[in-house]
């Protein structure tokens, strides 16, 4: 029995053998150039935030006013002024307070939305009119707040005109003032985070929705089996980028409270950055740059810890569904 081989049988294997030659001189070129190419973006990382962040660091561990001052190390002093000092432990209080209550309140916004504007007739006009509040500066929303709250303000107004004066309050008393910051807060950040999920429940495709219609579910059960657990992953993100913002809340407090190089005439009002800022830049006297970056560390950890926090909850249920 004779066996004839036809040429492009035996050209095959030639083929092969040069197209695999040739992705793998490709895959060669491409790493080669990978270093040249991420170089500049290392270096500037490097230079403007590694090195910063890593002076920060030892900064805190001494004590320096500034260019032209001698910087001599105290050790751990500076954590040790800053645990002992009243005003931090008030304004570190605040913060967490304003960082749970008002996560809250804007994770409780966002998912009525993502209910209530899945299937809403103009909806694409909503989102761009809640989010229209978060492109506003957050000083503007402060003084804008601060107006409406006024004890001749439009809050009181409108209330004086409905009858209902017994609910008239002195709202900017500093006993209500840090209440009514929170609700400027509330008020400005909660469109981004609308947008931010209600992107993601537009990722779902409607076949699950009709799925879950056709068995009869109502619009909270495919909330809870369908909307939530799909979009488990943007709302972990989103956990995490409102930690690292409400760690940071600075602007709004001082559009209510004062500028930012001296301490408010109250200290429930107080929030961690402006105590950083106060502490790094004062005005009346020589700047404690030491006992500000032992500060930023310490929000920095309490914020790695929020954002681990929330992925690990995430995560759990995560596990739990599956």
């Amino acid at each position: 029995m004779t066996v004839t081989v036809s040429d492009t049988a035996l050209r095959a294997p030639s083929a092969d053998r040069r197209a695999k030659v040739s992705r793998g001189a490709l895959q060669g070129e491409r790493r080669r150039l990978y270093l040249p190419m991420l170089l500049p973006a290392l270096i500037a990382y490097l230079l403007f935030f590694v090195l910063p962040s890593l002076f920060g660091v030892v900064l805190s561990f001494a004590e320096w006013s500034g260019l032209g001052t001698e910087l001599s190390w105290v050790g751990f002093s500076n954590y040790v002024s800053m645990a002992g000092s009243e005003l931090f432990r008030a304004s570190f209080v605040q913060t967490l307070v304003l960082t749970l209550v008002v996560g809250l309140a804007l994770f409780l916004i966002a998912g009525a939305s993502m209910i209530v504007l899945r299937t809403a007739r103009g909806s694409a006009f909503i989102r761009a009119a809640v989010f229209l509040p978060f492109m506003i500066s957050p000083i503007a929303v402060g003084l804008a707040v601060s107006f409406l709250f006024n004890p001749d303000g439009l809050i009181n107004t409108v209330l004086g005109a409905l009858g209902l004066s017994e609910l008239r309050q002195p709202w900017l008393a500093p006993e209500l003032i840090f209440n009514v910051i929170m609700a400027g807060v509330v008020w400005s950040a909660a469109g981004f985070y609308v947008v931010l999920v209600m992107s993601a429940v537009d990722g779902i495709p409607p076949s699950y929705y009709e799925v879950a219609r056709i068995e009869g579910a109502s619009e909270l059960q495919q909330f809870r089996y369908v909307t939530l657990p799909l979009t488990r992953d943007m709302l972990a993100i989103a956990a995490s980028l409102w930690a690292i913002a409400g760690i940071k809340t600075f602007e709004i407090v001082i559009a209510f409270v004062g500028t930012a190089g001296t301490p408010p005439p109250e200290a429930r009002t107080l929030a961690v950055e402006q105590y950083l800022r106060v502490t790094g830049g004062r005005e009346g006297g020589l700047a404690q740059l030491g006992e500000a970056a032992a500060i930023g560390i310490v929000m920095t950890m309490i914020t790695a810890v929020l954002i681990v926090l929330s992925r690990r909850i995430q995560r759990r249920e995560r596990l739990e569904l599956a």
